[in-house]
């Protein structure tokens, strides 16, 4: 069987994945050690990550609008893909909301670019490799892999106000109708 370069670059990538995952088992102290993250009522810490869109992002240069960071742990997998669908077909309520969406994930540009371009995704979409947003957000979580403690992505969503001041975050998100969920989160920052 021969595979497109295309796809044998996805295949190295799930194997990377994969025994990052694996060379991470630690038992609980390093899901302990990560499991930290902001809290509602705090300050959102700043970062800076390349985007799907070409941009660099960085929370300082949002100042003043509602920032919504939805992290997800894989580009074109399925429950990733409906909650991606989700927040594109809210984008224009987002938008006129004062709202930027953003999602974060540990996947490269060209797996953004190619995962934004299949399914016309018009927010961008941040690489964290390091996994220091997914650090600085506590988007982590403990799972088990062949009867052994791995750590993964935990499917979250934080909502920053105009202000970086932690609003509501939602952990071990069910994708299916989320970013409906967050809209209307949002859309009652602005209320009276």
């Amino acid at each position: 069987m021969k595979l497109s370069n295309a796809a044998l670059h996805r295949a190295l990538v799930a194997l990377a994945a994969l025994a990052l995952v694996v060379s991470s088992f630690h038992g609980n102290s390093l899901a302990e050690e990560r499991a930290g993250g902001v809290q509602v009522g705090q300050r959102a810490p700043d970062f800076r990550a390349a985007a799907s869109d070409g941009k660099t992002y960085s929370l300082s240069d949002l100042k003043g609008k509602v920032v919504v960071l939805y992290f997800y742990p894989k580009d074109d997998t399925p429950g990733c893909t409906v909650e991606a669908k989700g927040f594109q077909a809210d984008t224009a309520a987002f938008t006129a909301a004062g709202a930027v969406v953003l999602g974060v994930s540990r996947d490269d540009l060209e797996s953004h670019h190619e995962f934004a371009g299949k399914y016309g995704l018009t927010f961008p979409l941040l690489v964290d490799a390091d996994g220091a947003i997914h650090d600085a957000y506590g988007a982590w979580k403990a799972g088990s892999l062949f009867g052994r403690t791995a750590l993964g992505v935990d499917r979250s969503t934080v909502v920053l106000d105009r202000d970086g001041i932690v609003r509501r975050i939602w952990r071990s998100v069910d994708p299916d109708g989320h970013a409906s969920e967050v809209l209307a989160f949002v859309r009652s920052l602005a209320a009276p």
